[in-house]
């Protein structure tokens, strides 16, 4: 792609009201031929509408227009008239039957509308393995879903939207909108994803990326266009711009999260010690936590650092180990997640709309659940005492918006991410475990995330946070472990923690496990 490539979609004067919210304000954006276009903005800033408008999900206010390879198309845009235009696209959640297999996800949209009454199963396998091979990808179109790598299934979504343009050679345009696909794939499937959007723009597409992950954007993209309450604050070519002025644009004012670092503190006494912790991956396994301290915990790729939060927990199954809270041992053998939680545990998991929360219920039932208890009389509960206990909480955490009514499914990553938090830390946990805490949340929600979690540390509790992410643990940890073939090989602590520092002994970690 060079500067001079000719624009294949424009869009000027794009608004869009909700009521009395103002989503989009005279929004002006473009994408060229041949480029990977990243679209960064926190939460709320507008990416969304933006996108389902696009889809023809929501129809604009009066006034905008849309150009699509140069000539004027009608807004708002029917549901599927994106696919005639060569619009696709990829979502968070990708959008596959996890119980269906490769060759029935691959091809469940185009027979979905469909005429045909039966289909060539024999030819269509054929089909998607040849397009599986051009792309370099060991896929089974027979293989079920859920039998898939994490990163795996990203490329199927993406294949599999690439084949929407294979299938109209008619469309004027190849426009493929990747709607953050990567929080829930880890740093070295990222770069096996890229791989593969950067085939796809040399077979003709542009690209759209949607993301929070500013370090990514400025690895994949040719431009980065950024929002802010529904306005364009700028576009900038991508190899002109720095993190921090892209922060910058994001936030509003200054945030460096590249120095950020917790206060040094005084702990107190060692208040968790888990020794011997063998299962999974992991082999002998001890650690120490004081009081108010944050371990990190990190390491490549199978190296085994996150097993040692979910055996800790009892979601899976450890043979061996101890673990000392204050004065009261257990054996971690016999840990389950409830047995976790009575022992004054918590865990934050990676995946929250999987594993955190109910998407389909308010945020009230959501924020009040481990405390359910405390509103029952007999066989009732009193709804009016959870929904003023989930405004409290709404409040204390900054959620927006902050009507606890509010489906939690509706929220934003970050939102939904502090509604995880406050579920738990209301509890007033004495062992705090977190999974890669901000995946998915934008630079502004980050830091709170990053505040309310050292919060938790100076009133006593304990964390042990297991994260691929650098800079995150550089934000929070007083110290950090780094694992490699099951085994903790080494340590870092204090004012010697940083971003580099924390990846030079993770990449020489498998050296010193030798």
């Amino acid at each position: 792609m060079t500067q001079a490539a000719p624009a294949i979609l424009e869009i000027a004067g794009l608004s869009k009201h909700f009521g009395g919210a103002k989503a989009l304000d005279r929004l002006d954006f473009s994408i060229r031929r041949g480029e990977v276009h990243g679209l960064l903005g926190q939460n709320g800033s507008g990416k969304s509408t933006l996108i389902k408008i696009l889809a023809g999900f929501h129809a604009p206010d009066d006034g905008a227009r849309l150009h699509v390879a140069g000539r004027e198309v009608a807004l708002p845009l029917t549901p599927g008239q994106f696919q005639a235009l060569g619009i696709a696209f990829v979502h968070q959640h990708l959008g596959l039957s996890p119980h269906l297999s490769v060759l029935e996800n691959f091809l469940v949209g185009r027979h979905a509308t469909s005429s045909r009454w039966c289909i060539p199963w024999a030819q269509e396998a054929r089909r998607a393995e040849a397009l599986f091979r051009r792309y370099g990808l060991d896929i089974d179109p027979h293989q079920p879903v859920d039998r898939l790598s994490s990163v795996a299934r990203a490329q199927l979504a993406v294949i599999r939207a690439f084949d929407q343009f294979e299938r109209t050679p008619d469309a004027p345009i190849r426009l493929l909108i990747l709607d953050e696909p990567t929080p829930f794939l880890p740093a070295r499937d990222v770069e096996h994803l890229f791989r593969l959007v950067r085939e796809l723009v040399a077979d003709g597409a542009s690209v759209i990326f949607v993301s929070h992950d500013i370090d990514e954007a400025l690895t994949i993209t040719d431009r980065i266009t950024v929002l802010r309450d529904g306005r364009l604050v700028g576009t900038a070519e991508t190899p002109a711009v720095t993190k921090g002025e892209l922060v910058k644009m994001i936030v509003g004012r200054a945030v460096d999260l590249d120095t950020m670092r917790p206060a040094a503190r005084d702990h107190g006494p060692v208040k968790v010690r888990i020794t011997g912790l063998t299962g999974a991956s992991l082999d002998n396994v001890s650690i120490s936590l004081g009081t108010g301290e944050v371990v990190g915990l990190t390491g490549l790729i199978g190296s085994g650092y996150e097993d040692a939060v979910t055996l800790i927990y009892g979601a899976d199954k450890a043979s061996a180990g101890t673990l000392t809270i204050g004065d009261n041992d257990h054996e971690i053998s016999r840990m389950t997640p409830y047995r976790a939680i009575k022992a004054g545990m918590v865990l934050i998991p990676a995946d929250r709309l999987e594993e955190g929360i109910v998407p389909t219920l308010p945020v009230t039932d959501n924020a009040t659940l481990p405390l359910i208890g405390r509103w029952a009389g007999g066989f009732l509960v009193s709804n009016r005492r959870k929904r003023d206990a989930a405004a409290a909480v709404n409040k204390a955490y900054d959620v927006r918006p902050p009507d606890p009514g509010t489906l939690i499914g509706n929220l934003s990553g970050g939102n939904q991410q502090k509604v995880v938090l406050a579920k738990w830390f209301q509890t007033s946990p004495e062992f705090i475990l977190l999974i890669e805490p901000t995946q998915g949340v934008d630079v502004g929600a980050r830091e709170q995330v990053f505040g309310i979690i050292q919060t938790m540390a100076e009133n006593g509790a304990a964390v042990l946070c297991a994260s691929s992410d650098h800079e995150q643990l550089t934000a929070i940890c007083d110290r950090v472990i780094v694992f490699a073939r099951g085994r903790t090989v080494a340590e870092i602590a204090g004012n010697e923690i940083s971003k580099s520092a924390i990846a030079r002994l993770t990449y020489s970690a498998l050296d010193d496990a030798a």
